[in-house]
Formats: C-alpha cells, sequence, structure tokens
C-alpha cells in the first residue's frame, strides 16, 4: 500500500489529512492508507513528516480520480445509495457500482487500494511474448521460410500440443513484426 521504501506518498498523506478534518478516527484513516495510528496522528496533530514523493500517476481523463474514490468512501460510509454518490459526482451509477465491487463491496472498499489497483492495470502493455528463447527462434525461421503468421500459429499447435509455452496467436507475431518496424 505504501510507495517505494515504505514510504507513503504524497496523496496517501493527503487524503490522511482531508479524512482527519472530516473526523474520521486515526485507526479508520490508517487502514484506509495503509500506515500505523500513530503515524496518522504525528501527521495530524503536529503537521511533521508531511512531505512525501508523489504517487507518480495520474489517472487518464475519464477515469476515477483518487478524490472522486474518497468521495465515493464518504459516500459508502455516511449510507448514500450509489445514485446518490453517482450523482455528487457527475458520473454513472454503474461507474461507482463497479467500483465499490472491484474493491471488495461497500463493507471492503477502500479509496485508497482502489487508486492503486487501478494504476497496476493501467500500466503499459505486457511484454512481447517473442521477446526471446525458444519460441522466438521458430517463428523466425518460418517466417524466414515465407509462412504467414496464421500458418505459424496453426502448425505451432499441432508440433507442441503439450507445450503451451510454444503457442502464440497470429495477431501476436504480427504485433511482434509491427514492433520491429517501429525501431
Amino acid at each position: 500500500m505504501q510507495g517505494r521504501h515504505g514510504h507513503l506518498s504524497r496523496e496517501q498523506k493527503q487524503l490522511a489529512l482531508r479524512l482527519h478534518g472530516k473526523g474520521w478516527r486515526l485507526v479508520e484513516i490508517a487502514k484506509e492508507i495503509g500506515c500505523s495510528a500513530p503515524m496518522v496522528g504525528i501527521m495530524a496533530r503536529t503537521g511533521r513528516h508531511l512531505e512525501a514523493r508523489p504517487f507518480g500517476w495520474e489517472p487518464r481523463q475519464g477515469c476515477l480520480t483518487i478524490e472522486e474514490r474518497e468521495q465515493i468512501l464518504l459516500g459508502i460510509n455516511r449510507g448514500d445509495t450509489f445514485t446518490a454518490i453517482a450523482e455528487q459526482l457527475g458520473r454513472a451509477v454503474s461507474t461507482v457500482s463497479r467500483e465499490v465491487k472491484r474493491g471488495g463491496g461497500r463493507c471492503g472498499y477502500s479509496a485508497w487500494r482502489g487508486h492503486e489497483r487501478a494504476r497496476e492495470q493501467a500500466r503499459g502493455p505486457k511484454p512481447f511474448k517473442l521477446a526471446s528463447g525458444r519460441l522466438l527462434e521458430e517463428v523466425a525461421s518460418r517466417l524466414e521460410q515465407l509462412w504467414s503468421p496464421e500458418e505459424i500459429a496453426a502448425r505451432l499447435r499441432l508440433d507442441h500440443a503439450d507445450d503451451p509455452e510454444m503457442r502464440v496467436s497470429h495477431e501476436t507475431i504480427y504485433q511482434s513484426l509491427l514492433g520491429l518496424l517501429h525501431e
């Protein structure tokens, strides 16, 4: 839950202070942002340890922000309906209900964990399956023999029926070829 090296991010600390300002108990805030209640108490009472590096990720336009997730959390704690929360945010009810469902439901929802989950899902594409190894060698060999990606994918399924590591879709082969063209 914490940022790199076990430190809270700037956004986590700001969330903690906003929740404290809304009357949340230190234990509840600590659970929400992923640290100890005494640490939250030190930040809230003394203003110490407030400097921090940013989380380093902002959702793309149209996606929920940490502030919107915070409003969802606060609405859930007030007992608001998803419709009321959605109206307050200017979002579709389905957006709010999906976010809460993905986040563990009304009882388990955490704004900060939801934000972290969104960052993980937004990370770039998976590395190409054809980066190296036996599979790449076999695909390259057949491409040199002028086989089409569709033929290669079909033949690999036949030749290596018991080895899922030696299977690749024709789309992956095309994507790998496009990647080589753009290098």
